[in-house]
Formats: C-alpha cells, sequence, structure tokens
C-alpha cells in the first residue's frame, strides 16, 4: 500500500523521514538475508519454508479429491518406520495422502519417559503454527510438543522431540531433508487454508490384533491398549478424534454431561458421553480384534522380544543409503543386561498391568508411577527479538538456529452429539468409516515465514532429549 511500509505512514512522519526509515529496513532485510544463507548451499533460510508443493503432489491432492488448504493429520508407526499424511478431502473425512519412510528414531518401542531416554514420543499431539520451525539446524522441523498433558500428569520429562530432516534422531523422528520439505509444505498450505494445529498420532505399531499378540508380553501392552482406542475411534470414523486428559489417561470424543465440567488430567474424570454412532462402531470393531486375538493367542503365535538391544530403528529403503546410521549396523548403542528378561529403565518406562498376557485387547487404563528427569544442562533464555529481527521473521530469512523447545497448543474440534455410553477400544484397517461433517476452519494471522510460526530461535538443546 502506497503510503504505508509495515505500520509506517508517510503522513504521519513526513516524506523524507519515510523514505529515510524504508531504505534503512531494506538494507537491514539484505544483510539479513546474506546472512541467512546456510553454508555450502546457498539457500536461504526462507526459501526452505516457503518452497511451494512440487507439481506431483498438487495433482495427487486433487486426485484424491482434496484441496492444497484442507486439513491435515499425521500418523507414525514406530516398528514400521514409517509416517503417513492424512488429508481431508471435499467430503469432510480424512483420507490417506502419502506414506513417508521414516529414516531414523531412536530408543526402543514404548513411550518417552524421561530426559535423556532416548525414547520418541508415542500418544497424541497437537501441532501448531507456533511449533513449527523453519530455522532448524535439521533442516525444517515441527515439535511435536512433548510432554503434552498426559505426560505431564505422569511426570514424564523432556524437550525439544522433533520431527526433522537430516536423517539423525535423538528421541526424534528423522526423515529426510526433501521429506521434511514436502511435509512442511503441506501443514503450511494446511494453516494458511484455516487449520489451527494438526494431530500427531504416534504408535509403537499399526494397532492390529496381529500385532497386539505379538507384544502381549511387553510390559507397556496397557498404555498401548489405551492408544488403540484413539486409533480404532480415528479408523472408524476417519475424523480426528477429539483428545481429553483425566485421572491420568486418554479419553475420546468424549462430552460431560454437565457443561460446567471439564476434563483435569490428575482428577477424575467426570461422568461423559460419546456419540453413539462412534461407540457402536468402536464395539464392532473391538469384539471383530478380540476374536481374531484369542485366536491367535490359542494358536501360540509368537511374541516379540521386549527389547531389540538396538537404538531405533530405520526403514529399509534407507539401510544402503546410510549404512553408518543403521541401527543393525550399530553395535554401541544399547548395551546387554547382565540379566536378559530385565529391560534397562532407559528403554520403557516402568508400566505393570494386572491384566494376562493373553487377555483380550480391551482399552485399559495405565498405571504409571511418575519418574522424575535426570537433571539437565539448561541452555540460556534466547532474547526477545528485536523489530529487525521480526522484519526478518516476515522476510523469511533470518538467521539459522538449532531447535527450541516451544509450548504445545492444542486445536479446537466439532462439536459432536452426546450419547450414553462409556468408551471403548480397537482396531481392523478395513472398518467402514462412519460420515461426519466437516469441521470449521478458523484463519489463523498472518505472522510471517509461517502463520504462527516463531523463526527466531534459541541455539542448541537438542542433546538433552
Amino acid at each position: 500500500m502506497a503510503g504505508d511500509f509495515y505500520g509506517l505512514r508517510s503522513i504521519a512522519l513526513g516524506r523524507p523521514m519515510y523514505f529515510r526509515l524504508r531504505a534503512a529496513l531494506m538494507v537491514a532485510g539484505c544483510a539479513l538475508a546474506l546472512s541467512g544463507c546456510l553454508p555450502g548451499g546457498g539457500m536461504l533460510v526462507g526459501e526452505k519454508a516457503t518452497r511451494p508443493l512440487s507439481n506431483e503432489m498438487v495433482e495427487t491432492i486433487e486426485r484424491k479429491g482434496m484441496a492444497k488448504e484442507t486439513p491435515i493429520l499425521v500418523r507414525i508407526f514406530k516398528e514400521d518406520s514409517e509416517l503417513e499424511v492424512w488429508k481431508q478431502t471435499k467430503e469432510g473425512q480424512y483420507d490417506l495422502l502419502k506414506t513417508y519412510p521414516i529414516c531414523r528414531w531412536s530408543g526402543e518401542l514404548g513411550p518417552k519417559v524421561k530426559q535423556g531416554d532416548r525414547q520418541a514420543p508415542e500418544g497424541f499431539y497437537m501441532i501448531s503454527p507456533g511449533l513449527m520451525n523453519p530455522n532448524s539446524a535439521y533442516y525444517l522441523a515441527f515439535n511435536m510438543g512433548f510432554p503434552n498433558a498426559f505426560d505431564r500428569a505422569l511426570g514424564r520429562s523432556g524437550a525439544n522431540l522433533m520431527v526433522h530432516g537430516d536423517c539423525s534422531s535423538s528421541g526424534c523422528y528423522a526423515m529426510t531433508d526433501d521429506q521434511i520439505g514436502e511435509i512442511f509444505a503441506l501443514a503450511r498450505e494446511s494453516f494458511d487454508g484455516g487449520q489451527r494445529a494438526f494431530q500427531v498420532q504416534a504408535y509403537p505399531f499399526r494397532m492390529t490384533a496381529t500385532n497386539m499378540a505379538k507384544h502381549r508380553d511387553n510390559p507397556n501392552m496397557a498404555f498401548w491398549r489405551m492408544l488403540k482406542e484413539g486409533n480404532d475411534h480415528f479408523e472408524v470414523t476417519r475424523q480426528e478424534p477429539k483428545v481429553e486428559v483425566c485421572d491420568k489417561r486418554y479419553v475420546f470424543n468424549a462430552i460431560p454431561f454437565d457443561p460446567a465440567q471439564s476434563f483435569n488430567p490428575q482428577r477424575s474424570c467426570p461422568v461423559y458421553d460419546q456419540p453413539v454412532e462412534i461407540v457402536e462402531a468402536v464395539k464392532a470393531k473391538r469384539d471383530a480384534d478380540n476374536k481374531e486375538f484369542s485366536a491367535l493367542v490359542s494358536r501360540g503365535v509368537k511374541t516379540a522380544p521386549v527389547l531389540t538391544y538396538r537404538d531405533g530403528g530405520m526403514n529399509p529403503v534407507f539401510a544402503a543409503k546410510f549404512p553408518e546410521r543403521n541401527p543393525l549396523n550399530d553395535q554401541r548403542a544399547v548395551s546387554l543386561p547382565s540379566n536378559p528378561q530385565t529391560a534397562p529403565e532407559a528403554a520403557h518406562p516402568d508400566v505393570t498391568s494386572s491384566t494376562p498376557k493373553d487377555a483380550p485387547i480391551v482399552a485399559a487404563k495405565e498405571t504409571v508411577p511418575t519418574s522424575s528427569g535426570d537433571p539437565r544442562k539448561t541452555a540460556s533464555a534466547p532474547a526477545q527479538p528485536s523489530r529487525l529481527s521480526k522484519l526478518g521473521a516476515w522476510l523469511g530469512i533470518s538467521r539459522k538456529s538449532d531447535d527450541q523447545k516451544q509450548p504445545a497448543n492444542a486445536g479446537s474440534q466439532p462439536k459432536v452429539q452426546p450419547v450414553a455410553q462409556q468408551p471403548a477400544p480397537h482396531d481392523s484397517p478395513a472398518a467402514k468409516a462412519i460420515p461426519a461433517a466437516k469441521p470449521a476452519q478458523d484463519a489463523a494471522p498472518d505472522t510471517g515465514t509461517m502463520k504462527g510460526a516463531t523463526p527466531i530461535l534459541g541455539a542448541g538443546g537438542l542433546s538433552y532429549r
């Protein structure tokens, strides 16, 4: 707009002063641009974060009946080393857009419990624009928002748990630079379309009856049954489940009888309803899964070891390309304990369940004693960005910096019709989705490289995850 430059009006300042300030800001912007060049590549930080979707991806989106700006949802499966991006169709349900092989993740199957255990998180996380990092030292990244309300209720600790590029993990899910670039762009387009936050569902494996039977000896099974309930709510509806936390457990698509009551992670759950069509579909799925689970156990299906004594995993497609990063080739990752039946504390939480290992895979409350985190080295807090830094953020050309912990924000969910019933769990990929209304999208304010992003981030901090 003529006469206005980032809020500086020539009428108010006088034309000579206005043009001098505009020239100074333009020179400063050029300086920021030059300082934003990456070593060896010459690419500006802003260029990575604002790179458009490829023509191939745009064609795929259109072919699947989606639009660039419709919401996304991310699902992660550790054991398969796969990350899926789902996208809402024009009919309002989610459909699988693309599956990305994960280049590297660290730890064992099981949730992250404390800082320094090298575990990648499992659970349900909401990623707001403020958790997107266009200045990551690992090309591009988004913070998973660990610990979430459930994790905090159990006293779990850790920071800077990311999905990022560079195929290097220390408690994160690491992709290749090209992969995270495309995922970042998909998120950016959805935020531009009004999505306030996208959900990440991080699972130890695909939540099938076969996998549940295979891992029935794992001490994390009570926790995984709870995750499976959320998985089933998504599978039968193809809608993002509304996730609440009460009594130190997840509940899904729950609506309190008393609107004045709310869900408190540390307190007992209020009396609540769930949509009857979802309850019935989840129950049918659970019954089918339990029947298959019992048949597998009765046939004596072989159980998987609780520990692999390897540091995480890598999708096989990357084994030849990154042999030095393949945990199968790293004998230093985890040492065998003196008692092979005893899993090291760093590998999984002290989760115990009174449920027999061959019990049906119904939802169960996780009973996890709180654990205190190890002492950590605290990085000095970054200074507040100056006006000049904010200008650089608007231009998308800020200096490169490492990932920084940022607060997680929960996205808004569409309301559903309440019905009497308590939650139920479980999975069959062939379950028919229940049609649901397309949720409303709220516009997010434009704040720079990405709406709501925080591109000026403090350095360091990735060594203590």
